[in-house]
């Protein structure tokens, strides 16, 4: 009985020893939020991490600068982060091609190891936010105004990725490894509105620095936005969160 008391007491210092370290150092989850590095080039980075798919744009807002984006769904297993590239606007050679990440999360920094380490600073915990997750575009409103289904052809899709501010669209074809467009930067959405402020866009650097502004509606998964699109031109539309 002894000996069984001495183990029980040295298994709950075990306990608490570890439920002390654990706000300091986390184990390995989701890092779902938004991240932020500096590039070598000059510019930086912005990494958006939904439940299981995520983005990197390369950027620079004083330049008005495009340089780089990807992503695509991962996995996770333990501290293992398997990653596999949908899109990838400066290399579509690496499109399909699944990498392996060893994921640490430690005072707010991120650490992606694979054959270097990516380290990231938090912008976002995106954890409780309503608005944070992956969204795909299901209908638009027509010349008349009529909200119709989308069907686009093939694997063409077009996603956008919500952390708690930050927010960044793609159009792209996985099949045919074709990236077609992307943008973001930063949101607010509040009674009702909501509001993009552009930071990078692909097709066009002249809307960087212009902020867009629609009505919006949160309902059973469903985003019903309207408004005006960066070009003038209006926009109603439904996007439903991707499980």
């Amino acid at each position: 009985m002894k000996h069984l008391l001495t183990a029980t007491l040295v298994l709950a210092s075990i306990i608490g020893f570890a439920q002390e370290r654990l706000p300091q150092e986390r184990l390995p989850q989701v890092p779902k939020g938004a991240w932020k590095s500096q590039e070598p080039t000059g510019s930086a980075s912005t990494l958006i991490v939904t439940d299981n798919y995520m983005a990197i744009a390369s950027y620079s807002i004083g330049n008005k600068y495009f340089e780089r984006a990807e992503g695509g769904p991962f996995t996770m297993n333990g501290d293992q982060m398997t990653y596999t590239p949908e899109f990838n606007s400066a290399d579509s050679l690496k499109i399909g091609i699944p990498i392996v990440f060893t994921v640490t999360v430690k005072d707010d920094i991120l650490t992606l190891k694979y054959e270097e380490a990516m380290v990231w600073m938090r912008v976002d915990d995106a954890t409780s936010a309503p608005m944070a997750g992956a969204w795909h575009i299901t209908e638009k409103a027509d010349d008349q105004g009529t909200l119709v289904k989308i069907h686009q052809e093939g694997t063409r899709k077009t996603l956008k990725l919500l952390s708690a501010t930050r927010f960044q669209w793609f159009a792209i074809d996985p099949a045919v490894k074709g990236f077609y467009a992307t943008g973001g930067g930063t949101y607010t959405a509040k009674d009702g509105k909501y509001t993009e402020n552009i930071q990078f866009f692909s097709k066009n650097n002249n809307r960087v620095g212009s902020s867009l502004k629609f009505d919006h509606k949160l309902e059973n998964g469903r985003w019903d936005h309207s408004g005006k699109s960066s070009d003038g031109k209006p926009v109603h539309e439904i996007w439903e969160k991707i499980q």
